[in-house]
């Protein structure tokens, strides 16, 4: 059984140099994470998910979140929605941008997200998942990934009769987050289904929730067949999770490492975002990077209330000036962000214009 994290693989002519794949989050999985997940060992990294109306109508917000670096690579860009045409417009544009892959997310239980037809609904709905993978995949010549739940209700099996239905339409890979739309993340993700999945299906089967180890993460593969594993909160401002399940390397960062990654983390999302957005995105992350008993809670507190991301960055570097010199060699050895805009991508996003 394979438990080898380091191994390649392969969905249809995309290489993926190692098992771990970083998962799309909304509201996290922006550029600036998923660069530093590639950095940190992950084989695949995943957009949060697009919403197909908002690249139908060209909506700035959503048209940002098709920007690629070069070093992202290999990477899939998320899209949800309920309309076959409409999804399918959004695959070509998810490969104007550069993706390697068109994910789909029919898992999202949120609720904002389940009202419109789309995410974890679309289970229960398998004629219209199917016609939503097949319009994808002629769309396109991307491979198309399909991300989904066990089924809407608490002990629905219904992944597995979908599961192989959409890869007839189309899907090159399936990941499965075995829990239900209605457990959202309580409880525990059941693998035995993710193992039965495997079985159906003869495309790679990526297997999300709890792999929060190098040891669950190996334990998963030897028991699932699944090709890979899925990280998801685990690695949110702990990218040495990353690490960790890749190549077993369970060393704590010491503080100076956790401000250098923090500090590079919140340049790249004032770049990426702009101060003004930047600002309020990123203070969930402050107590993500600092919490495990890394820094004193009333420090985490502090960094929340200032005014500016330059303000935050004096206040980390002042509590760890050892940062500084490990700051300027991440900076020195990161790749330039070549990205790759659309035409169409208004550009004033990335400004704070």
């Amino acid at each position: 059984m394979l438990t080898d994290l380091r191994e390649s693989w392969q969905i249809h002519d995309v290489a993926i140099p190692t098992r771990v794949v970083l998962a799309p989050m909304a509201g996290v999985s922006v550029q600036a994470f998923r660069r530093q997940g590639r950095r940190f060992g992950a084989g695949l990294v995943c957009s949060e998910m697009v919403s197909c109306a908002g690249i139908e109508h060209r909506n700035e917000k959503t048209l940002g979140y098709l920007r690629v670096a070069t070093d992202e690579h290999p990477l899939a860009i998320q899209i949800f929605g309920s309309d076959p045409p409409a999804m399918a417009e959004a695959a070509r544009m998810v490969a104007a941008a550069g993706a390697d892959l068109v994910d789909i997310n029919f898992g999202c239980p949120v609720r904002k997200v389940t009202k419109t037809g789309a995410g974890a609904t679309l289970l229960d709905d398998a004629g219209r998942a199917a016609r939503i993978v097949e319009a994808v995949a002629e769309a396109t010549d991307l491979p198309v990934s399909v991300k989904m739940r066990r089924g809407l209700l608490d002990g629905a099996r219904t992944c597995l009769e979908v599961g192989p239905q959409l890869v007839r339409a189309g899907a090159a890979t399936l990941t499965l987050h075995p829990r239900s739309a209605q457990q959202m993340y309580t409880g525990t993700a059941d693998h035995a289904l993710t193992a039965e999945l495997a079985s159906l299906v003869d495309v790679p089967v990526i297997a999300s929730g709890d792999i929060t180890s190098r040891a669950k993460a190996q334990a998963v593969l030897a028991t699932t067949n699944a090709a890979a594993v899925m990280v998801g909160r685990g690695a949110q401002g702990n990218p040495w999770a990353l690490r960790e399940i890749v190549d077993g390397n369970a060393r704590e960062p010491s503080r100076e490492e956790v401000v250098a990654e923090l500090v590079l983390f919140i340049r790249e999302t004032v770049r990426e975002l702009g101060e003004r957005r930047a600002s309020g995105f990123l203070k969930k992350f402050y107590g993500w990077y600092l919490g495990r008993g890394r820094f004193p809670k009333p420090f985490k507190q502090e960094l929340v209330v200032l005014g500016s991301t330059e303000d935050v960055e004096r206040l980390l570097i002042a509590a760890a000036p050892g940062a500084l010199p490990l700051l300027e060699r991440l900076e020195d050895e990161l790749p330039s962000a070549d990205e790759v805009l659309l035409d169409a991508l208004p550009i004033s996003i990335y400004g704070g214009g």
